[in-house]
């Protein structure tokens, strides 16, 4: 090793972990101490000829990459300092300098490793929509990361410091914002909060989430705080959008059925008013509407509605949308009598009042049950009881309003009584097919049989269509039964069919089926599956089914008539009586009302009718039955006026259809009809 010189005491140089080394102006190493000579066997080189003259004298720092023996690399930084003179004792030539050379290998490691975290967490906040800011309690002073920045609409490098931060905070959400962090820091406790910040030069607002938590020394003396920022506008936007669709409806904006049902409730509930009322809205033949017009015309008439009544309603009543064409009005402060008054002003209002749909006037009317908050106890039974009271509205010919009675309950009891022991009938075999013969009035002959139901079982009284069908429209279960009615038709005919006797059925459907687009070519194909002729089966429907169905109805005789079914309007004249639905529907049959059959052999205006009646179905190509025949004089009269044929007690009383087909099978070959 080179001497030191020697105004430096060797033994002091040589215990640094510095490595230092002497050269002269011409670079030649005239001195280094043990750690530069350790650092050249790391390397694998000589001291003197590593390029430490890269280092200017005096100035700045300069870094070696160095390459060691093993293949590795290490980095090197060079410093140059110039010696000061040395008294001319020293044999040492002045101009001396010393190199401090410092292995910053792991140094510029740890620097790569916090430069690469720093990378991910500044990409992972950008990713995740997360700034962080840190509090440094003891100084004051808030450092926010880039991120945090960007989300507010700052660059990165902008200055921002805490009363900046603070005016861009919504001004009803800074007061909660600092009792939160000043009872954080008093707890030494985590913390959250939501709320509200203007972006930098803007009125915009974001909503940010934020987390953080305080850290305190060893005393517990809080030190500094960490914190989160969540920029979650688009989240709260949903939150609210989704809060906002559970208590209103998306058509109407109205209240939904679940903010009326809470309405309700607390109406009914402990502590609610003394008088209050409800009122259920329900447009009449709205389905006509969807169907003839289209839904989005249907929908048109459900808005215009929403903003029309509101208007001609007391201010503290509130308005909803149960769902489909029903509305609901609560009442509080409304006793029976005025409920009753204000669902009648409503009627007339809408009655009088066109709606503008797509700058046509359309008119629609509405059928209004009332029910008083102390006929319930829950609101359950409130909405029933006004359920009630809009049936009897409608079934006393709608477009008006009705007040709920004890009565109408009484009846709706009898009605699910009605429901429940025809389900059961009809699941134990108790429900069962009678049979009435359709006759021909010009030669007495045969030509089908009508099957009608009948609930027989251990009451005492037997029930027919007319007392249950009314109460089974209003549920699912009339689905069942006609299709009960249907499979129990053609069984019996492809019956009678392989014992060789061709009869000829017919059956009622409900206003339901007529609805359901599938019902024709379901028929259809039970008939086909069962080997039976469509031919062989025909279908009624009421003319006034038809009217408040009319494109269903013409569709679906479409189906039936165009396979090669019978398809009859049943009791024509029982509702409007017009001919101008023959025209459009092909009917094979109409069948004449009987309260124009009864007393027909008596003159006055009904021989004229069904003169008319028979006159234009024959025009267009239709059979005419004429029903309830229950005397004898009355065949005659009704064969002159050119009736086809007719059915009541006189010409042939029902009969079990088991029955029947017991006596037709037995006579074998016979027909029990003629064509």
């Amino acid at each position: 090793m080179p001497a030191l010189p020697s105004s430096v005491p060797a033994a002091v140089l040589d215990t640094t972990s510095t490595a230092l080394l002497t050269a002269a102006g011409n670079g030649e190493v005239t001195w280094y101490n043990r750690a530069a000579q350790r650092l050249g066997q790391l390397i694998g080189a000589d001291i003197g000829s590593l390029p430490f003259g890269a280092a200017t004298p005096d100035g700045p720092p300069v870094e070696l990459r160095c390459p060691t023996v093993d293949g590795a690399v290490r980095h090197l930084r060079v410093t140059c300092r110039r010696l000061p003179p040395l008294p001319r004792t020293d044999p040492e030539p002045d101009g001396q300098l010393v190199y401090e050379l410092t292995d910053v290998t792991e140094q510029r490691a740890d620097r790569r490793r916090a430069d690469d975290y720093a990378w991910r967490l500044s990409h992972i906040e950008q990713l995740a929509r997360v700034g962080t800011w840190e509090w440094h309690l003891p100084t004051d002073q808030v450092v926010w990361s880039p991120t945090l920045k960007a989300m507010i609409g700052l660059a990165p490098e902008t200055a921002l410091d805490y009363p900046t931060y603070r005016k861009m905070i919504h001004p009803d959400d800074l007061g909660m914002i600092e009792a939160t962090l000043d009872r954080a820091i008093r707890e030494a406790n985590s913390f959250t909060y939501t709320h509200r910040m203007y972006l930098a030069n803007s009125r915009q607002i974001r909503v940010l989430e934020c987390y953080g938590e305080v850290f305190t020394d060893e005393s517990g003396r809080p030190l500094r705080m960490l914190g989160t920022a969540h920029d979650i506008t688009e989240i709260r936007q949903v939150q609210d959008e989704l809060a906002y669709l559970a208590e209103h409806d998306p058509l109407t904006g109205l209240p939904n059925r679940r903010a009326l049902t809470a309405r309700m409730s607390e109406l009914t509930g402990a502590g609610g008013p003394a008088a209050a009322a409800l009122l259920l809205i329900d447009i009449d033949n709205f389905k006509d509407i969807n169907d003839l017009r289209g839904h989005a015309i249907g929908d048109e008439v459900l808005r215009l509605l929403a903003r029309l009544l509101p208007d001609h309603l007391p201010t503290e009543a509130v308005l909803g949308r149960l769902g489909g064409d029903e509305f609901a009005v609560l009442l509080p402060s409304c006793d029976a009598d005025r409920a009753l008054a204000i669902g009648a002003g409503l009627c007339d209002l809408v009655a009088r009042t066109p709606l503008a749909v797509r700058g046509e006037p359309l008119r629609v009317t509405l059928s209004i049950g009332a029910a008083p908050l102390d006929t319930a106890d829950d609101d359950t039974l409130l909405l029933a009881h006004a359920d009630l009271a809009l049936y009897q509205a409608k079934g006393e010919g709608r477009n008006r309003a009705r007040l709920f009675a004890p009565e109408q309950h009484r009846q709706a009891a009898q009605r699910v009584d009605l429901v429940s022991r025809v389900r059961r009938a009809l699941d134990t075999g108790q429900l069962q097919l009678d049979a009435q013969p359709i006759i021909d009035l010009g030669d007495d002959q045969v030509r089908s049989y009508e099957l009608l139901m009948r609930v027989r079982d251990d009451q005492h009284r037997q029930i027919g269509p007319g007392d249950f069908l009314p109460a089974l429209e209003r549920g699912d279960m009339i689905y069942e039964l006609d299709r009960w009615v249907v499979e129990t038709a053609t069984g019996a005919l492809a019956a009678a069919r392989a014992a060789g006797v061709e009869l000829r059925l017919d059956v009622n459907i409900s206003s339901r089926s007529l609805e359901d687009p599938s019902f024709g070519d379901w028929v259809v194909g039970t008939l086909a599956a069962s080997g039976v002729p469509a031919t062989q089966l025909g279908l009624e429907i009421t003319e006034t089914t038809a009217i408040a169905n009319l494109a269903a109805a013409r569709r679906l005789a479409s189906t039936l008539t165009s396979a090669g079914c019978r398809f009859s309007l049943d009791d024509f004249g029982a509702g409007y009586g017009s001919f101008v639905y023959l025209k459009h529907l092909p009917f094979s049959a109409v069948k004449i009302a009987g309260e124009f059959v009864r007393q027909a052999d008596h003159g006055g205006s009904d021989p004229i009718l069904i003169d008319a009646v028979v006159r234009a179905a024959h025009g267009l190509g239709m059979r005419t039955v004429a029903e309830h025949i229950d005397r004898p004089e009355l065949v005659p009269v009704l064969r002159g006026l050119g009736v086809d044929r007719g059915q009541g007690y006189h010409l042939g009383r029902p009969e079990p259809l088991h029955e029947l087909m017991a006596r037709t099978i037995a006579r074998s070959g016979v027909s029990a009809t003629s064509r």
